[in-house]
């Protein structure tokens, strides 16, 4: 039984890190503390005030895509965002709503209510909590990267196309969910353009793109969506605002509460739940591994995996939206200068001070402005510039993401991810035995050099490590086990 945090050679040389259970499952937090000084909590203040910036206009544009209140947008970037910081296993993961939610989202609220998805939210935490537990993290290597494509650019796709009323000005009662319904209902709605509608969008969009490319480090979202507001009340424009069409945002969080649980409640709401689980733990962990390029660091799959859940279930207690690791947040915290999850804790503090202080300013925002804002959204998540090399590349990865895409257009989000997966490992299985057929033994001893023996050390130390530390928690389980029965049986035997 291995029972150190590293491997070591003949000689007592460190050769090979590897991480013990606890370290896998600790928030990056306690590590970064032990070094932190002032120089990095300035930094993180910056990069903090600055995410919170971008994410305030982005959470609400989010929120109302998913058919709820602007509100819940700003609650779950504070509470989600911060317990994806304090807890999560990334230096520079920022959390909250995104777009690879609304979708489902808007699914879950049509079909079941609020209520339903507050319910939704709150068992995906508990199935990401017990993912994080069981060291799940690792198998995002088997998910297939086309269908991670086909439904990211499916979800794009529905998004740009729910924002088309908006960014028209169209009078539309409401838009149907559907898209092979919601694009004629649309045409139906074209002699309604707005076309002050349309202006305030297009300048809205143009600023974003421009100051992007002018000041990538500069908050530009809130600054393009905040001038293209202010063209309504300059040249007084007859265009929806949050306030016209809401009301009020409120001043504060709301008090938490345990969602209505109840068995059949929970039975119908499981597979919401499980495709919600699967969206945030996806989503994450690819925020996390983009993150890692930028900074050349590590994460940890399982910790954040772990802070994901434990982000969702208090969401659900504040009555909020799924929350997730957000990959352009995360981007722009690193850019800003973010160095640890203190920034993160930040940008959540920021968000809450703003929604406590200045709610009543957000109420002016142009429905247009956060439609482009969106629209914005949509196009990055298709992420264009990589299709050449997806037309380009192998043919049966091409045929799994042009299904996985439109499955999740034309039937649903749960199905295209449950044939996308399935048939994905189906194609990869195929592959390997395909390999393998025309695999035949090499003509060697079965004897290896000394130096092959130390370079297989490492992997093997860490599958002994691994499967030493699987049977102690099982062991561990059997005893509570054991001695649950032991009491029962003890107290069964007493006659008083």
């Amino acid at each position: 039984m291995l029972d150190n945090s590293q491997i070591y050679s003949r000689n007592g040389i460190s050769r090979f890190p590897i991480q013990s259970v606890n370290a896998m499952r600790q928030p990056k937090i306690i590590t970064t503390c032990k070094s932190y000084n002032r120089d990095q909590f300035i930094s993180d203040c910056i990069a903090g005030i600055t995410v919170a910036m971008v994410a305030m206009p982005l959470s609400l544009a989010i929120a109302i895509a998913s058919g709820a209140d602007p509100a819940k947008g700003l609650v779950t970037a504070i509470i989600g965002g911060f317990f994806i910081s304090l807890l999560g296993g990334s230096r520079v993961q920022i959390g909250g709503p995104t777009g690879a939610f609304i979708v489902v989202v808007f699914d879950v609220i049509a079909t079941h209510g609020y209520d339903g998805l507050v319910l939704a939210t709150f068992m995906a935490g508990i199935i990401l909590v017990a993912a994080g537990y069981f060291r799940v993290g690792r198998l995002i290597a088997f998910i297939p990267e086309a269908v991670v494509n086909g439904f990211t650019i499916g979800i794009g796709l529905i998004i740009a196309s729910s924002q088309l009323k908006d960014f028209m000005g169209l009078q539309l009662a409401s838009v149907p969910a559907d898209f092979l319904e919601k694009i004629p209902a649309l045409w139906g709605a074209r002699d309604s353009f707005n076309l002050s509608a349309f202006a305030v969008a297009l300048v809205t969009l143009g600023l974003i793109i421009g100051l992007r490319r002018a000041f990538p480090r500069f908050p530009g979202l809130i600054v393009a969506v905040a001038l293209g507001s202010l063209m309504i009340v300059a040249l007084h424009l007859p265009v929806d605002t949050l306030y016209s069409r809401f009301g009020a945002l409120p001043e504060s969080l709301p008090v938490p509460a345990l969602p209505a649980l109840g068995w059949d409640r929970i039975v119908e709401l499981f597979p919401s739940a499980l495709i919600i689980a699967f969206l945030a733990g996806v989503e994450s962990l690819l925020s996390a591994m983009v993150a890692d390029r930028m900074i050349d660091g590590h994460h940890r799959p399982n910790a954040e995996l772990t802070a994901q859940g434990f982000a969702n279930i208090a969401s659900s207690l504040f009555c909020g939206l799924p929350a997730t690791g957000a990959i352009a947040r995360t981007a722009t915290n690193v850019k800003a200068g973010g160095q640890t999850p203190v920034a993160g804790i930040v940008h959540a503090i920021v968000v809450l001070l703003v929604m406590l202080v200045a709610a009543p300013l957000a109420g002016n925002l142009a429905m247009p402005a956060l439609a482009a804002l969106l629209m914005m959204t949509a196009w990055n998540m298709s992420e264009p510039h990589k299709w050449k090399s997806y037309a380009a590349g192998r043919r049966s990865d091409l045929v799994l993401l042009i299904l996985t895409l439109a499955l999740t257009v034309l039937v649903d989000l749960t199905v295209a991810i449950g044939v996308g997966v399935c048939l994905g490992l189906a194609l990869r299985w195929w592959e390997k035995r395909s390999a393998a057929s025309d695999w035949t033994t090499p003509e060697r001893s079965w004897t290896v050099t000394e130096e092959e023996a130390e370079a297989m050390g490492p992997d093997l130390g860490i599958v002994a490590q691994e499967v030493g530390e699987i049977v102690q928690e099982v062991e561990g389980m059997m005893q509570t086990v054991q001695g649950v029965q032991t009491a029962s049986a003890s107290s069964n035997a007493d006659p008083h």
